[in-house]
């Protein structure tokens, strides 16, 4: 080529620089500044408590656009793509002029495009600009808004950009999106074949869609490999490996759990792009995987939910709210873990615990299953069949009616729901009325996520936990009373760890407990190991019968199921507490080895003494017997009423010898929290709580 050729593309390509210059320091500069608010248009997503990708939105346009950073991806991938693209990145202002001037050297000697001139400021300039056409005014304007962009933004911030915004192919952008689509992962790390395809999609994304075009995909990513920068960007021999691998030739998709809690995220906070959940990732794609796999057994219009929760933290890790958000037969976009149900038997252990707590039972104290009619309520078990004489442990794992309405007639309903206010937990009633037995069998109204707040008492000695709503609510151990003191916890816990898992499940370490809904409605499973809680509900939105359904039969093998898919170890159960044991039924007092009520419904008692009550120490003390030292002296225990002998017992432990005087000594084990309780020989009770210091 001549010498003026050449010396006059030169000066074309210095005018032209000298001209982007001056517009981008001059007034037009201010006045046509670069379109980067625009920018920020990326999808939103919703992260798991790891920062892990849960779920993404398009963007109002349709696209994946998932904002990306510097630190976001592989380093060695963008090595490569400066290597390839614009290797002179980090010296230009812009606009690269040897690499201007050698495309318009090209282009003059050879008729046509060679090679481009296109740097990755110029690159993100198309991107968040974008025209239709190459024409000469589209490619000035590039230039200019280079230099504008490289005035205002670092380096990093302009790699930002083109990661963020860079096309591969259909409605994907953004080197997230596609490693995500084309390799299931986040790009951090990369191999050197992912890296090398991802460099060469952006040039051509329609026609080099492996998905679509697997052979131009496989063209393209061999050109970035031959590469001499690229080459010694990756290191000898890498390369050479790379070309053996396969192009993956399928699209997948991109992560899409927790619709519910997505859905709830984005309500909540509509103009916040990332949301930040408890979930686990792990978790929640197990339990999804449970859910789908439930679902196609259970048979059309029956969804479920799951709630899986810490019970230390409060933290929900992992929420199914139906079995298909999308699946309109099963009216999937509803969210079952928040509407109100029938619980069935699943509150029965919480009156247990009140009765083990009051010293009215133990766990073979003999309770009798037999008809009874409590002015005019008249339970009945689940198959119509009555047991006669069982333990409070047999009358439990069996889920019996009578006695649990029994012992709920003995507690009193207004105390079982006092203690669930205690876990900030409210269940519904029906209109008008008050707190009745029948509430120990299912008849109130509670949600999935307040069944599972409860239970994280029982897996946390009795402290129960707040569950906040997994987006932005917050989670944590509740401050106040316990809802059950820890000996009647154990109880519990000795008791459901004992129940038969379901046909077919492993014994896995967790204590649970079923419950069914009056009419066959609602299949219910609460399970907990030493740290979590996994609830799983299983009926039809619109609260028709289910013929068949159970809480064992339906409900429970999901239980089970999401335990070991949760990839979540099992913790072991917490160790017995102090005075925490199972006594035989020989060696009960004689009022604690037969539970009995009169026609009245009344504990049976004869003669006309006063129940007994404790006068001192008073409920709530704090009594100095020298713990602090570690010499503790003995309590003087004193009580009025009550018939003789009395059986006194001290969080769950009698004390070795009955006792027809209304004095007694105890000494503790240890300074803290103590209940003692007191029994007289009709069975009546008395209990106060006090701190030892």
């Amino acid at each position: 080529m001549k010498r003026w050729h050449k010396f006059a593309i030169g000066s074309a390509a210095g005018i032209v620089l000298a001209g982007a210059a001056l517009f981008a320091l001059g007034a037009a500069d201010k006045a046509y500044p670069p379109p980067l608010d625009e920018a920020n248009a990326v999808s939103a997503e919703v992260l798991d408590a790891d920062g892990q990708l849960l779920r993404a939105f398009a963007t109002s346009e349709g696209r994946w656009r998932l904002k990306t950073a510097v630190a976001d991806v592989d380093p060695q991938f963008l090595r490569m793509l400066i290597a390839y693209e614009d290797q002179r990145f980090y010296d230009h202002d812009g606009v690269d002029v040897w690499a201007l001037g050698r495309a318009a050297t090209q282009l003059v000697s050879n008729g046509r495009i060679v090679s481009g001139a296109s740097t990755l400021s110029m690159q993100v300039a198309r991107l968040i600009e974008p025209r239709e056409g190459r024409s000469l005014s589209a490619k000035l304007l590039q230039l200019v808004r280079a230099v504008q962009i490289e005035r205002r933004l670092s380096k990093e911030q302009i790699l930002n950009l083109y990661l963020t915004h860079a096309p591969y192919g259909g409605n994907l952008e953004g080197v997230r999106a596609a490693s995500l689509a084309y390799f299931g992962k986040e790009p951090r790390r990369l191999t050197v074949a992912e890296a090398a395809l991802l460099v060469a999609l952006p040039q051509l994304p329609e026609r080099r869609r492996p998905d679509r075009n697997l052979k131009a995909a496989e063209a393209a990513r061999q050109r970035v490999l031959d590469r001499v920068a690229v080459t010694e960007a990756v290191g000898d021999g890498e390369a050479e490996r790379a070309e053996g691998v396969a192009v993956p030739p399928r699209r997948m998709q991109l992560p899409a759990l927790a619709a519910h809690v997505a859905e709830a995220a984005r309500r909540k906070e509509p103009d916040v792009l990332k949301h930040q959940t408890t979930l686990k990732k792990q978790v929640q794609q197990g339990l999804e995987s449970v859910a789908r796999a439930a679902a196609m057994k259970l048979g059309p219009k029956l969804s479920l939910a799951m709630v899986m929760a810490d019970a230390q933290t409060g933290a929900i890790v992992g929420e199914v709210g139906s079995a298909d958000y999308f699946d309109a037969s099963r009216s999937g976009w509803i969210d079952m873990t928040r509407v109100n149900r029938s619980p069935g038997s699943t509150l029965k252990p919480f009156i247990y615990g009140l009765a083990f707590e009051q010293g009215l039972v133990s766990q073979e104290t003999i309770i009798e299953d037999r008809p009874a009619d409590f002015f005019g309520y008249r339970p009945r078990n689940f198959d119509m069949s009555y047991q006669g004489d069982v333990t409070v442990r047999e009358a439990l794992q069996l889920s019996l009616n009578v006695p649990a309405v029994k012992l709920l007639d003995a507690v009193g309903p207004s105390r079982l729901m006092v203690r669930f206010r205690r876990a900030e937990v409210r269940p519904v009633l029906p209109p008008n009325e008050t707190p009745g037995l029948a509430i120990g069998l299912g008849g109130i109204g509670m949600t999935l996520k307040d069944l599972v707040q409860l239970y994280t008492a029982l897996a946390n000695r009795g402290q129960p936990s707040r569950l906040g709503d997994g987006i932005t609510g917050t989670p944590g151990k509740l401050d106040g009373e316990p809802l059950l003191e820890p000996v009647a916890v154990w109880n519990i816990a000795d008791i459901l760890s004992g129940v038969i898992p379901p046909a077919g499940a492993p014994q896995r370490g967790i204590a649970y407990k079923t419950g069914t809904s009056y009419g066959y409605r609602d299949a219910w499973s609460v399970g907990y190991d030493g740290r979590y809680v996994l609830g799983v509900w299983v009926g039809r939105p619109d609260n028709s019968a289910v013929p068949g359904l159970t809480g064992y039969g339906t409900a429970a093998p999901i239980l089970f199921e999401g335990f070991a898919k949760s990839g979540i170890s099992t913790t072991p159960l917490p160790r017995p507490p102090a005075g925490a044991v199972r006594i035989a039924q020989s060696e009960l007092p004689i009022s604690q080895r037969r539970f009995a009520l009169n026609a009245s419904g009344l504990l049976v008692a004869s003669g006309r003494e006063p129940a007994p009550q404790i006068v001192y120490p008073p409920e709530g003390a704090h009594i100095d017997l020298g713990a602090g030292a570690g010499d503790l002296s003995p309590l003087m225990l004193k009580l009025q009423g009550g018939r003789a002998p009395f059986r006194w017992l001290a969080n769950g432990k009698p004390l070795p010898d009955l006792s027809r005087r209304r004095t007694q000594q105890w000494l503790p084990d240890g300074g803290g929290y103590s209940k003692l309780t007191v029994i007289d020989s009709a069975g009546r009770a008395a209990s106060v709580g006090v701190f030892i210091d």
